[in-house]
């Protein structure tokens, strides 16, 4: 079996890869380790996420703020275990259509272990020991990330879990640790807080979400901890220990030696993830990893050897699912002959919790660094008329400019739908629109965006019309 392109993982990244070359004429194979199509995002990441955080702020909704909108409801329940059912129906769902797509667009799939016999030559072995082979003329590893599980922690994927067991948990717990304060964790953290589980986060730095804008991380905690979710920053975890039905933590402050324990049904781990290249045997192709396990790539994404590229997870970067789609689709126009590009600095990041946060540019303290003079614009989601009809009053737009330019540099959003409104930003900033273009634009009104065009407002010359 013969193919142009190989792609090994069928993540974001890689079917997306593989219907981009199809489009362009390849013959075109799809290697996937697991069952089902789709990678992690799909299976146990993004999208099964997302369904949870949904339910669960609807359950929020009716319990906390129906009665201020003269909705009255009898005694409320959560059924966890339908909520599951629920979210295992979505993910079926929008697997279906990957494996549609493939077909529609004549890609041959191969479910196994994909490896790396040389550099031309791709071995498949199934779950059942049988081996294909695949001569290939050019190889995409799209082959993802795992979560980082250290020793220390003894993660058992019973009482100490990581997102991928989280997902699965059918009944609501007391109480729960999260060990790091970045966006999994987080998401997974307000899943069950809105369910009523107490929720305590410890986190090594003294910020939640450390790579985004600090004010972002304020505007979060605050809403967080109103949701009644616990912080402990500054401190690092030395310890866990599983039983049978909980779990303690032993933490420590992180600049003494002070230390406590704390007891659990269940211990989260979502301290990052790492790049995941077990069985490619890459070194029977010259494919070299750095110091941290990742491929190695240069700026058009090819590894040390001329014929294989890597996107997505393994390879440098944001962990972000769009990320490795935009890699997958330049490296194959590459292939084809295009001059594809993608401006890393304007590839957004979501945290969906609610209120949700989005971020597109340069924070402030990259911009304090990099010793570049800026102004700001900020503009709160309480002056919104639309927020206060929503009940949404929390969060608030900022926008970086260059202040002899004004061209927009950033922008960091934390409210309702800024999952949605950054892409706003985005495509300003493409542009390289400057915080006037944007202020001078009609936003409709009553809408939430209205706060990107306030912030812009403030950015240019400090004239706000709402505050």
């Amino acid at each position: 079996m013969q193919y142009d392109l190989t792609i090994i993982g069928s993540g974001p990244g890689g079917y997306v890869a593989a219907i981009r070359a199809a489009q362009l004429g390849m013959k075109t194979a799809l290697i996937e380790k697991y069952d089902t199509l789709g990678g992690t995002c799909l299976n146990v990441g993004c999208i099964p996420s997302k369904a949870l955080l949904d339910s669960s702020e609807h359950y929020h909704n009716a319990s906390e703020h129906f009665a201020a909108h003269g909705i009255k409801v009898g005694s409320l329940e959560v059924d966890l275990a339908r909520m599951i059912e629920r979210k295992n129906e979505v993910v079926s769902q929008t697997v279906g259509g990957i494996d549609f797509l493939m077909k529609k667009n004549k890609v041959d799939v191969f479910h196994g272990v994909g490896a790396f016999k040389d550099a031309h030559t791709i071995t498949v072995t199934d779950k059942g020991g049988d081996l294909k082979e695949l001569t290939t003329k050019k190889t995409i590893i799209a082959t993802g990330s795992k979560p980082i599980t250290p020793a220390a922690f003894n993660y058992d994927k019973k009482r100490v879990i990581t997102s991928t067991e989280a997902l699965e948990i059918e009944k609501v717990p007391k109480k729960m640790v999260i060990i790091g304060g970045g966006v999994i964790g987080l998401e997974l953290g307000s899943v069950f807080a809105r369910l009523g589980t107490e929720i305590v986060v410890v986190e090594y730095l003294d910020r939640i979400l450390p790579g985004m804008d600090s004010d972002c991380s304020k505007e979060l905690t605050r809403s967080l901890k109103k949701l009644g979710m616990t912080f402990h920053l500054k401190h690092m975890v030395t310890k866990v220990t599983p039983a049978k039905s909980n779990v303690k933590i032993e933490v420590q402050k992180r600049d003494s030696d002070e230390t406590f324990e704390i007891t659990a049904d269940y211990c989260l781990v979502a301290i990052g993830r790492r790049p995941y290249t077990e069985g490619l045997q890459l070194e029977n192709a010259s494919v070299s990893l750095d110091e941290k396990g990742r491929v190695i790539v240069d700026d058009h994404l090819q590894t040390t050897h001329p014929d294989i590229f890597a996107i997505g997870d393994v390879i440098r970067g944001a962990m972000l699912a769009h990320k490795a789609e935009e890699e997958g689709i330049l490296v194959v126009e590459y292939l084809a002959g295009q001059k594809p590009h993608i401006d890393y600095n304007l590839i957004p990041g979501v945290v969906y919790t609610w209120p949700e946060v989005a971020s597109v540019g340069k924070t402030e303290d990259e911009l304090k660094e990099q010793k570049v003079e800026y102004k700001v614009g900020k503009f709160p989601y309480k002056a919104l008329g639309r927020a206060r009809a929503s009940m949404d009053i929390d969060g608030m737009v900022k926008i970086l400019a260059d202040k002899t330019t004004d061209e927009v540099l950033g922008v960091h959003i934390v409210g309702a739908r800024a999952a949605d409104m950054i892409s706003e930003a985005v495509v300003a900033m493409e542009y390289r629109a400057s915080a006037e273009d944007i202020a001078r634009m009609s936003h409709a009104h009553p809408t939430y965006t209205e706060a990107i065009r306030e912030a812009a407002l403030m950015a240019t010359d400090d004239r706000a019309l709402h505050i």
